[in-house]
């Protein structure tokens, strides 16, 4: 990923999405050229020259630019926090030696025994995975099995160089994607999220080969990510529909594993005494104990 590419696309995206009027400026009618502020438009209200954020949409500027040109930028084209972050990590290529440094970026990913023991000793309701930094699927409980990979074998995550991976699914894989009813919203969601990974390591090959994958074989996954969302994906509250439980309303929480740079558990659970939590509770008599997948056996 070119990380001046990337800093371009980013502010024209968010150009295009802010209207004169929702900016604050005056509109005397009339076609214009370009959909949302015009590049004289948000240096005017920034406070910047229309040359300096040329050089910016460029990629030529990003790493001179100070804290007050980015959070005036940040503030005009009403960026989250999300996004304002984003904003800085493409903005200052010059701290990619300290992102590096916070984990190795190609080499085999390994969970720790303790995480792996963690999510064994959940309930059997309590449906649970750990996510690798490129969100490989590096280990499930049987609960987090059966509600979103059922049709996939239960060691697949032990093969280092098959493990699920939860992008390449919710693009590619037919029985993952009738899982949602709101299919738009989730894949938004995982292109947002990839777009913070990307961010986090533009250098990995492990990375861009996958975003390669995905927009070569899904138009979906291209245009959204032509799109440029960016977001955490923290929590979520989504609707199901299961293959074997019918409908469900879960809710996510992604919680960051600070010794294993990247890695995170998402845990999922229903609301005490709801239709939901009495389906988690069938399908975990259906799929069986909440146990992790066991180390795969050699002959």
């Amino acid at each position: 990923m070119d990380r001046t590419t990337e800093l371009g696309e980013f502010l024209r995206t968010r150009r295009a999405r802010l209207s004169p009027r929702e900016a604050g400026l005056t509109e005397y009618g009339g076609r214009r050229r370009v959909p949302g502020l015009r590049r004289e438009e948000l240096a005017r209200l920034a406070g910047i020259s229309v040359g300096y954020y040329t050089r910016l949409e460029q990629g030529t500027g990003g790493a001179s630019a100070s804290d007050a040109v980015l959070d005036a930028l940040a503030r005009v084209l009403r960026m989250d926090e999300t996004e304002r972050g984003h904003l800085y990590g493409l903005a200052r290529p010059a701290r990619r030696s300290a992102r590096r440094a916070a984990g190795p970026e190609d080499e085999v990913e390994r969970l720790r025994p303790s995480v792996r023991n963690m999510i064994g000793s959940l309930g059997e309701d309590v449906p649970a995975l750990v996510l690798g930094r490129f969100v490989d699927v590096l280990a499930w409980n049987r609960a987090g099995h059966a509600l979103l990979a059922g049709h996939l074998p239960y060691d697949a995550p032990e093969e280092p160089g098959g493990r699920p991976n939860i992008a390449r699914m919710m693009f590619l894989d037919p029985p993952t994607r009738a899982l949602y009813p709101d299919l738009r919203a989730k894949c938004r969601d995982t292109v947002g999220d990839l777009r913070l990974i990307a961010g986090r390591w533009p250098e990995a090959p492990r990375i861009g080969a996958l975003l390669a994958e995905l927009a070569l074989q899904s138009p979906e996954f291209a245009a959204l990510w032509a799109d440029h969302p960016v977001r955490t994906c923290a929590t979520h509250t989504r609707a199901y529909r299961h293959p074997v439980v019918g409908p469900l309303t879960l809710t996510d929480e992604l919680l960051t594993l600070p010794d294993d740079p990247g890695q995170r558990v998402v845990l999922y659970h229903a609301e005490p005494g709801s239709a939901s939590a009495a389906a988690l509770r069938r399908l975990a008599g259906a799929g069986g104990a909440g146990r992790v997948s066991a180390r795969p056996r050699r002959t």
